[in-house]
């Protein structure tokens, strides 16, 4: 009777006191494209394959806990939608990556409104495309990078659109690598014990209106080309080897209307080209932007430079990058012709970055009367730093867009 009657369902209940308890089961009766309806409750399951096209919708957060004993939730299917379930206590292992959600070589899939805790590895993607992954909450237990997963993992995934979720307390808030064509947009990845963003060998994606905040390096972006990083605050990534955003070997990329604000670094730069840094705000960080070396072409274009100690730092004598229109809270120049545009260069790169850069223990020295006559001495007559690197056309009023 109870399989004449899931036979012929479109929609199949799981509760405590149902004839359905597990979600294991419903989906093992339950036919293509149905729908799932998981009541409120405990459900002590794992290793659950979703191995069909599927609506799972969690009704008042079931709680799905995995015991500690590994992976909880697998989809193997196209078309799966997995909608409001607490899923808890993934197991923690050092040979498999296991996650509180798999999607492993699906399509057109949606994770949504799940709350994830005590995991290894919170939503795993992997090669799969065309998918969803929104307003999500995982919420990590990390203490040691070597026994913590990430928040949010894709691996040689596509197409893939991460918005408004929140990711706290896991190694990497939100992990790519080998993933193209992605929109992550309105995400807080917070506290993280390393990054809160990380990605690595992914081009043409999109990061927008995103927030990192007091995460242990900050964001790492490496080895892709034509990204687009748009309205983001990257804020209180504070550390020996912090920054609020890291690029390496970038080409081709935006960044624009951006806050760096009270980061050890705001942009640590080395290794990127035809890179356009435009309408930016940076507030009050240690370094604005550091320069490393081997970055070429780059536009450096109305960007807001407040209170920083250093605005550029540069360990090269060689410049072709160019600088212009910016507002410097350390300009004293002049506007005779009252136009908005300082009638004398700033020179952004001061003596003693360059110093503090060979000896770090320098710094003790920053409020000191001789490192302002050195950076004098140098604003005159440059001798170890770029004569050329300049802001011809300084903008003397704060800059809005």
């Amino acid at each position: 009777m109870l399989f004449a009657k899931i036979a012929y369902a479109n929609t199949i209940e799981v509760c405590n006191n149902c004839q359905i308890t597990s979600l294991k089961e419903a989906i093992t009766y339950a036919k293509p494209n149905d729908t799932v309806l998981v009541k409120k409750g405990l459900y002590k399951e794992h290793s659950i394959n979703i191995n069909k096209p599927l609506i799972i919708i969690g009704k008042n957060y079931p709680v799905i806990d995995g015991e500690y004993k590994g992976e909880i939730i697998t989809i193997t299917s196209d078309n799966v939608t997995l909608d409001g379930l607490f899923i808890i206590n993934v197991g923690t292992s050092y040979t498999e990556d296991y996650a509180a959600i798999r999607i492993k070589k699906s399509k057109h899939f949606t994770i949504k409104n799940n709350v994830l805790e005590k995991l290894f590895f919170g939503i795993y993607l992997e090669k799969s495309n065309y998918g969803k992954v929104i307003q999500n909450k995982i919420i990590g237990e990390a203490i040691e990078e070597y026994n913590s997963g990430n928040g949010i993992q894709l691996w040689y995934s596509n197409h893939i659109d991460i918005e408004h979720n929140y990711v706290e307390h896991v190694r990497d808030g939100i992990y790519l690598e080998f993933s193209d064509n992605c929109t992550i947009k309105n995400n807080v990845s917070a506290l993280n014990l390393r990054y809160g963003l990380h990605f690595m060998f992914s081009n043409n994606d999109v990061y927008q209106n995103n927030t990192f905040e007091k995460n242990g390096a900050g964001v790492a972006v490496m080895f892709s080309k034509k990204i687009k990083m748009l309205d983001n605050t990257f804020k209180e990534n504070w550390g020996t080897a912090s920054y609020g955003l890291l690029l390496k070997e970038i080409n081709d990329a935006e960044i624009s209307r951006n806050t760096f604000e009270e980061n050890t670094i705001g942009i640590n730069i080395e290794g990127s080209n035809r890179i356009i840094y435009k309408n930016n705000n940076f507030i009050n960080n240690g370094w604005a932007v550091k320069v490393r070396g081997a970055c070429y072409t780059n536009s450096f274009l109305e960007n807001n430079f407040l209170y920083n100690s250093f605005d550029i730092s540069y360990n090269s004598k060689v410049n072709d990058n160019i600088f212009d229109r910016n507002f410097w809270s350390n300009y004293t120049g002049y506007d005779l012709d009252k136009n908005g545009i300082g009638d004398v260069p700033y020179r952004p790169v001061k003596l003693f970055s360059y110093i503090v850069n060979r000896t770090p223990e320098t710094i003790i020295l920053l409020r000191s009367l001789f490192i302002d006559l050195i950076d004098f001495s140098e604003k005159v007559s440059p001798v170890f730093t770029p004569d050329n690197l300049l802001d011809n056309n300084p903008s003397t009023k704060k800059i809005t867009w």
